[in-house]
């Protein structure tokens, strides 16, 4: 694993140096110890494969998993209703049914963020071991995309139908998988990133760490103030120097 950092900004009043830190994945690298060290896969630029970035990720030992009170109401809203198979990439790359589901729900849910290109890009850099499908009376309703090895199942994206989109699917979705994992050999469950109040969802699962740049820490209190604090230390969208020169979706 190559470890590179590139500028990003700065603040001589206030003397502070920004520096986006990224990981390079070489032959022989384990995602384990990328994710250990607070990686996160990036599928930001057309044609950029291997490469991983830092963030406040967040993470749960499934070993010591057990359903609060919360996750329990939700697990009840969905249970029973899905028919839930396991998939590979190949079954669903040239799925146009999936496509138009996975589409369609990011340009509601968030935009213009993923153009068919970019979906196409994350299906085809190598690294999504699991494709899990949900249908409801045979149609295909959402899909997750797992990136695993033996020891790590991280949470990548998650798509559903229009009609579940206010509803509390995409967390059903996190604890239906968590749960199953809870019952096999993996340690950690990947939640991806815990930015902003949109993030708090997140913090209902337990028990759960972040990365803070250095360490994994278990802090759920600090975790949610960062959150509700985040919009005080945004950055306005600017590349740092590595994506300067790179097309992004």
């Amino acid at each position: 694993m190559k470890i590179f950092a590139s500028e990003f900004g700065h603040s001589y009043e206030t003397y502070s140096f920004a520096y986006s830190v990224y990981a390079k994945r070489e032959n022989g690298d384990s995602l384990t110890e990328i994710y250990d060290k607070g990686f996160l896969p990036y599928s930001g630029s057309k044609g950029l494969m291997d490469i991983f970035y830092m963030a406040r990720g967040t993470r749960c030992d499934v070993r010591n998993w057990k359903p609060t009170s919360e996750n329990r109401r939700v697990l009840r809203m969905f249970d029973g209703h899905f028919e839930r198979a396991v998939k590979k990439v190949s079954d669903i790359r040239h799925d146009e049914t999936f496509f138009e589901l996975c589409l369609s729900y990011f340009n509601l849910a968030h935009g213009g963020v993923m153009p068919r290109e970019r979906l196409e890009l994350i299906l085809d850099m190598g690294i999504i071991s699991t494709v899990i499908e949900y249908k409801k009376d045979g149609i295909p309703q959402a899909y997750i995309l797992l990136v695993e090895d033996e020891n790590i199942s991280h949470y990548w994206f998650s798509f559903y139908s229009h009609e579940y989109v206010k509803s509390s699917l995409g967390m059903w979705l996190a604890l239906d998988h968590i749960r199953d994992l809870s019952t096999g050999t993996k340690t950690y469950f990947y939640f991806g990133t815990c930015y902003a109040q949109k993030a708090l969802y997140k913090t209902n699962v337990e028990p759960l760490e972040f990365w803070n740049g250095e360490n994994w820490i278990n802090d759920t209190p600090l975790l949610k103030s960062l959150c509700r604090s985040d919009n005080d230390r945004h950055i306005d969208n600017h590349n740092d120097l590595f994506k300067e020169n790179l097309t992004r979706f």
